[in-house]
């Protein structure tokens, strides 16, 4: 079951692409987080949205918030990729223990191994304000989520 809006957004700590440790609650008081679920890089939807993140990356800047995408690759296959496409936010990997944090969240697929494409916009204060799950095969309009932070 998604995490609900007005609820406690669960803390976690995941190596990011560089293999850096990265705590949700680090964020607590300081910044707005927008935490994005993709399932795989490389692949195409996934690739097209995350380009898309890395484009409007200023818009959630002087939004004062802080980008966190999310997927069950290794942080070795998340380093590639973020080289490759020239993604310059955090990657951080929910490879083990497999999907944990993703779970936690609502949107791990346990028949496909992944999580689904979720978006969580978290205030500072660690609550989640606004959230949209998609299928697979579904890509998100990044503008509904720049528009739940402008409401924060």
């Amino acid at each position: 079951m998604t995490i609900e809006v007005g609820s406690q957004a669960p803390d976690f700590q995941l190596k990011d692409n560089h293999g850096r440790t990265v705590r949700l609650s680090e964020f607590r008081g300081e910044k707005n987080v927008v935490l994005v679920f993709y399932p795989f890089a490389f692949t195409g939807v996934c690739t097209g949205e995350l380009c898309a993140l890395r484009d409007e990356l200023p818009r959630f800047e002087n939004e004062g918030a802080q980008l966190l995408a999310v997927s069950n690759d290794s942080i070795h296959t998340l380093r590639v990729f973020a080289e490759q496409e020239g993604l310059e936010y955090p990657l951080l990997s929910d490879f083990w223990p497999h999907g944990e944090t993703s779970r936690a969240y609502g949107v791990f697929d346990e028949d496909k191994g992944c999580a689904v494409r979720g978006t969580f916009v978290i205030d500072k204060a660690g609550v989640v304000r606004w959230s949209v799950v998609n299928g697979l095969p579904d890509a998100r309009d990044l503008n509904d989520y720049v528009k739940a932070l402008e409401a924060l």
